[in-house]
């Protein structure tokens, strides 16, 4: 696949050269949330055509932002991972993922809510300030999209998959942005059936505090 090039010596011409490909940040998305098997991406990505996912795996190595790595045995398996030069990529994809988000909407029809999506869009909208002294963990689930969340005194870990030791676990769907968006209470999504919880209420209160849009 030939390289697109814009013939600019420009620091902003080169960045959309190397990742401004079809599929390339939400391959880097997903890689932020941590190392993935090639089976890995292609089931995070369900849209993806095989040869694209190849094709920009290939060019990002090429440019230095994706290598692979060899599991330890017995795993043994091949992981694609970020590069340090890739990581450096966190910001910018947090700051665009965030004006895209202005323009979400509702969902159109066949969109899908992957778990490594939500880890970026909870690690977006986290308020360190509002989660000082806090310390708790939180399992959410939005149908087969499951993750969790482990908040200890302003500092936050998130990642993909349930958590048996959570303080609270959250079943929703998208009226999870309205609760983050103050469209709704933590008690009216209780209500009205569009947050179901198993714990203590008053910790889905400060969810609704520590992480808003």
């Amino acid at each position: 696949m030939a390289k697109r090039e814009f013939g600019q010596y420009c620091g902003l011409a080169r960045a959309v050269e190397i990742v401004g490909e079809r599929w390339a940040l939400l391959i880097i998305r997903d890689l932020l949330v941590g190392p993935r098997r090639y089976t890995d991406l292609r089931k995070g990505l369900p849209k993806i055509p095989t040869n694209i996912l190849s094709a920009r795996l290939k060019e990002m190595e090429a440019a230095g932002v994706v290598h692979r790595r060899v599991l330890p045995r017995p795993d043994g398996s091949v992981v694609y991972e970020l590069t340090e030069y890739g990581r450096d990529l966190e910001e910018a994809v947090m700051h665009l993922s965030r004006w895209g988000a202005r323009s979400l909407g509702e969902p159109r029809p066949g969109e899908i809510v992957t778990p490594a999506s939500m880890v970026l869009a909870m690690r977006n909208t986290f308020r360190p300030g509002a989660a000082a002294g806090l310390t708790v963990r939180y399992e959410v689930r939005m149908g087969e999209t499951v993750f969790h969340l482990r908040l200890a005194d302003g500092a936050l870990s998130a990642g993909e998959g349930p958590l048996p030791d959570a303080d609270l676990v959250i079943e929703t769907g998208m009226a999870i942005k309205a609760l983050m968006a103050k469209e709704i209470t933590p008690d009216e999504a209780v209500a009205t059936g569009a947050v179901r919880i198993k714990g203590d209420p008053a910790l889905l209160e400060r969810f609704a505090e520590v992480f808003a849009i």
